[in-house]
């Protein structure tokens, strides 16, 4: 009688190199899928309501449009040139800076951080933030509905920067504006 192969062990090091990685990206994956879930009920929530509104849309027909032409993005960006303001942190001068004033339209707090905004030059090239190297530095933190918060984006390099774009969170929806 032969005898029957011995069935892989758990935690033998050739699966634990996989699993760690492995692990890391469902999470990330996972994350995303409950995230992403929040918005698809907002979309769902924000049609039911059209929809009591088709008996009151016969009533006012004239009153219904002009309120879709005032309604607000939640998140506003305007941004600026600004000169770069060299901190202790900073390895030279070669930097651009951008002043940047989000708004908070919505109804809800978001979050601010310098990392969740990039500066798309000229050239198309994107820039993303350089921490600590500007004294102006936009801050991390919760802002509250009406609330603005102003602070400079700085990236490496010097480039004529066109255009800034905030990502509410690490993966939500984006919002710019022109660089004036």
């Amino acid at each position: 009688m032969t005898p029957l192969p011995h069935p892989a062990r758990y935690g033998h090091a050739s699966t634990n190199r996989l699993r760690g990685p492995l692990g890391i990206v469902g999470l990330f994956v996972l994350i995303a899928a409950v995230a992403s879930g929040g918005d698809d009920n907002d979309s769902a929530s924000t049609t039911k309501p059209a929809a009591t509104q088709g008996s009151a849309k016969q009533d006012q027909p004239e009153e219904e449009p002009a309120k879709k032409e005032q309604k607000k993005e939640p998140v506003t960006v305007t941004a600026k040139k600004t000169d770069f303001k060299k901190s202790i942190l900073a390895q030279g001068d070669d930097y651009t800076s951008v002043k940047v004033t989000t708004t908070n339209n919505s109804k809800d707090d978001i979050d601010v951080n310098p990392l969740y905004v990039t500066i798309t030059g000229t050239d198309g090239s994107k820039h993303t933030a350089e921490l600590g190297v500007d004294e102006d530095q936009l801050d991390t933190l919760k802002l509250a509905p009406g609330e603005d918060v102003t602070g400079t984006i700085t990236g490496k390099g010097a480039f004529d920067a066109k255009y800034v774009t905030y990502t509410d969170g690490l993966i939500g929806d984006s919002v710019g504006g022109d660089v004036s």
